[in-house]
């Protein structure tokens, strides 16, 4: 059994993780104010590729997928979830977007139960109650003027929550490098595919579509740096990530990776003087409870 100081460095590890990621993704709406969602994907995905290049050798590391088929079904729905993610920064602030994309053990549940068929008590279904609460105060009356683009953040929990069950189900055995590097490789892909589209049908969108619909720019120095920023923040910070679950028991480390919520609010009150409401906050606390009470009952 892990041990409590083996507890205490998988928290460290995943802090530091919470912590990287809410700052750089506190900068994708810099990223976003000259190139479009499918340029960054496609451009920090080449950065990543770079970087892997230089590792694999460095490292004596190994990409090769045992299930090919597996990893690249399971690379589609996460990097599917990412697009839904990052798009949604383009317009909401990065706790909102968090809080959407952690209600994912709300999805777990629900697909495991109605697409696998297992049980579960009324603990957790209370818990997906809570869950769904907090999700709406999060979302809040805003939700209206923003329109439907407002939930993408909660379907982007819901692939999330599908990429976590395919992880387990699909790629059983495949090494945590490989599924990062089919993940940044579908990322690319997509990034491609839409940017493509874009320089053949140029679309014009205001508000949250500006972000989604932009084609092909010329990005300035400051915006490279930090789509760079953006590449290497996510290699270490997955590597921090996977560090933290081989360090302790995956339904106690699950529960540390909630601090991205109050890591990014606190990213950004230093970065934009951006303080949460008190609906927001009380919606955040909500979904935490609620991954919290899934998580436990599930061990």
């Amino acid at each position: 059994m892990t041990d409590k100081n083996h507890t205490a460095l998988a928290a460290a590890a995943i802090s530091g993780y919470a912590l990287i990621i809410g700052f750089t993704d506190n900068y994708v709406r810099v990223i976003a104010s000259e190139i479009g969602l499918w340029q960054f994907h496609l451009t920090r995905s080449l950065m990543v590729a770079v970087l892997l290049l230089v590792a694999v050798p460095l490292f004596r590391l190994d990409l090769r997928p045992r299930n090919f088929r597996a990893v690249a079904a399971r690379s589609a729905v996460h990097g599917v979830a990412m697009l839904c993610y990052f798009g949604s920064l383009g317009f909401l602030p990065v706790p909102q977007v968090a809080a959407g994309l952690f209600t994912a053990p709300i999805f777990v549940l629900l697909i495991t139960r109605f697409v696998y068929g297992e049980s579960i008590g009324l603990v957790r279904i209370a818990a997906v109650a809570m869950g769904f609460g907090g999700i709406l105060l999060v979302l809040g009356p805003e939700a209206a003027r923003i329109g439907p683009a407002a939930v993408i953040p909660v379907l982007g929990g819901a692939l999330y929550a599908l990429g976590n069950i395919a992880t387990q189900r699909w790629c059983p055995g495949e090494g945590a490098v490989t599924l990062t590097a089919g993940f940044f490789t579908m990322l690319g892909i997509l990034g491609a595919c839409g940017l493509g589209l874009l320089t053949l049908f140029p679309m014009a969108g205001e508000g949250p579509l500006a972000f989604i619909l932009r084609g092909p720019a010329m990005p300035s120095n400051t915006v490279l740096f930090w789509v760079f920023a953006q590449a290497l923040g996510s290699l270490v910070a997955v590597g921090l990530m996977v560090k933290g679950y081989q360090l302790a028991d995956a339904t106690r480390a699950s529960v540390f990776e909630y601090t991205v919520l109050p890591a990014a609010a606190l990213w950004g009150f230093l970065l934009w003087a951006e303080v949460p409401g008190l609906r927001e906050w009380a919606g955040m606390g909500l979904i935490w409870l609620a991954g919290l009470a899934i998580v436990a009952r599930g061990r």
